[in-house]
């Protein structure tokens, strides 16, 4: 889960995050501790906070007790505050499964973020989760489900009462489905969905702190840098990375993203050295995102194979990601 050199480690904590995932109908465990609820809130949102700030081994080292405190909190006096904070430790383990490689994992904690959600009855958490379903099938490159996805997202937005917060989930799911149509080849597509985004941002501002999607102006310029990734018109890509300005607020996770697409650009381009300076300010902002994350390691791949010869920096990141 962590490496080669942490296999141990991995295993044990994977196990106890299935096992978590797995124990969710068992109702309420009298041997756990019963924290106020406020303080099990509060443990929720910081792991969301550290995923964010891409401390995923110690986001996994925490989540299996705090999704047990809370479903057992959760049984034993069931409110709205609690089923929502049980959802968003369920989409904690799906980030962190998904930034770590263990998919099947991440699979079985959208169903339980789906579960906790419909007993909140929070149409936001719900379109959440569907808005990571569909990133789930453009991995695999199924665009049309995504898609689908997508939609059955903005109908259940549709029905939350207009704020900052249905406005910040819409918009993010017009991101989302950006990305998707700009891997399937459909740039009209992709600009329509950019344009809905930004009418968004400019109605809510930055406003990073809605269910930690980064939402807001700058992550719609990141979207449409990344759109023209997906797109491979890599020159333009490089253009808009020069005009982005990141904001104080933005997560560190989102920050490594932009630099691994930045890096992914600029070798595309020839621009080689940029490239490698680009992956090692993306290792030092989030190492443990950048190790894993397959367009960090398909561009040092792609540096190493195009390399007359292989600079020392280089083969440090690629014995780092076990190339």
């Amino acid at each position: 889960m962590f490496g080669r050199d942490d296999d141990h480690t991995g295993a044990r904590i994977k196990e106890q995050r299935k096992q978590a995932l797995d124990l969710y109908d068992l109702g309420v465990d009298d041997e756990l501790p019963g924290r106020p609820p406020a303080e099990l809130v509060a443990a929720a949102n910081r792991l969301c906070g550290q995923v964010r700030a891409a401390r995923l081994r110690k986001a996994a080292c925490e989540l299996p007790g705090v999704i047990a405190e809370l479903t057992a909190a959760a049984w034993r006096a069931p409110t709205t505050g609690l089923w929502q904070a049980l959802a968003s430790t369920y989409r904690t383990a799906h980030d962190i499964s998904v930034k770590l490689g263990y998919y099947d994992l991440s699979s079985v904690a959208l169903d339980r973020m789906d579960w906790a959600a419909r007993r909140a009855s929070d149409p936001c958490l719900a379109a959440i989760r569907q808005y990571m379903r569909a990133l789930a099938y453009f991995r695999e490159g199924e665009y049309r489900i995504g898609q689908r996805l997508i939609a059955v997202g903005h109908d259940l937005v549709a029905g939350a009462e207009p704020t900052r917060e249905s406005t910040a989930v819409t918009g993010q799911l017009h991101l989302g489905a950006s990305i998707i149509a700009a891997r399937a080849g459909q740039q009209s597509t992709v600009e329509i969905h950019l344009a809905e985004a930004r009418l968004c941002a400019s109605r809510t501002g930055e406003a990073a702190e809605i269910h930690w999607l980064s939402f807001g102006p700058a992550n719609v310029s990141l979207h449409q840098m990344s759109a023209a990734v997906e797109m491979r018109q890599y020159d333009k890509a490089v253009a808009q990375a020069k005009k982005i300005t990141l904001p104080p607020t933005l997560a560190t996770s989102r920050r490594a993203h932009f630099l691994i697409d930045r890096a992914r650009s600029e070798m595309e381009t020839g621009r080689t050295d940029a490239a490698l300076n680009s992956l090692v300010e993306a290792r030092r902002t989030a190492p443990e995102q950048t190790r894993y994350h397959p367009g960090a390691r398909e561009t040092i791949t792609g540096l190493v194979h195009t390399s007359r010869r292989t600079p020392e920096s280089l083969g440090h990141m690629a014995a780092w990601i076990g190339l």
